[in-house]
């Protein structure tokens, strides 16, 4: 009897909270979305205006606060370039001296030092300048392709519902707070 007391009230109750529930209209909204024509051949025009002259890709990006990291970084290859050429020239020109014999041992640069001390002194700059080469040249590359990226980056859409939030909870197994990340996408 006491069982058919519970069920009683269980379909009792069950009836009466599907009667509360009332049919609702659903709405739809929509949001208008403008779309901003995307020029595909922007990018390979922004590497293309870089590789003419470094910094022009930066600019037509509107990215103007890269231009003077270009040029410092250009400019200081250009000068080590420059500085170990004209060192490895200065050594060169004193060991092919010494081997003619017409060198002037009073010479303050180069008058203490031996032959062989040059002949390093000639390779060492030699490699610096042919690095220096390389580092420039790959820094004007690293110009190309950051303007190429960056024009890239410029069409790529990033919309308003998509949001990243930390989120602290605490485990009740062990007691302490846990920190995780929310990534959640609102249609």
């Amino acid at each position: 009897m006491k069982y058919l007391f519970y069920i009683f009230c269980f379909f009792l109750l069950g009836f009466q909270f599907s009667q509360a529930q009332k049919s609702q209209e659903i709405k739809i909204e929509t949001k208008k979305v403008v779309k901003d024509s995307i020029n595909p051949l922007a990018p390979a025009k922004a590497a293309f205006y870089s590789a003419i002259l470094p910094g022009l890709g930066q600019a037509y990006n509107k990215k103007y606060w890269k231009i003077p990291i270009v040029y410092a970084a250009l400019g200081a290859g250009v000068y080590f370039i420059i500085d170990n050429n004209n060192k490895y020239n200065d050594y060169r020109n004193e060991y092919k001296a010494r081997l003619l014999g017409t060198n002037n041992p009073n010479n303050g640069t180069f008058g203490r030092l031996t032959t062989e001390s040059v002949y390093r002194g000639q390779k060492f700059y030699q490699k610096n300048r042919d690095l220096s080469i390389l580092i420039t040249g790959g820094l004007y590359l690293l110009n190309i392709l950051d303007a190429n990226i960056d024009a890239h980056l410029l069409q790529f859409n990033v919309s308003d519902d998509l949001t990243l939030k930390p989120k602290i909870q605490q485990n009740f197994l062990t007691n302490k707070h846990e920190v995780g990340f929310t990534l959640s996408y609102n249609f």
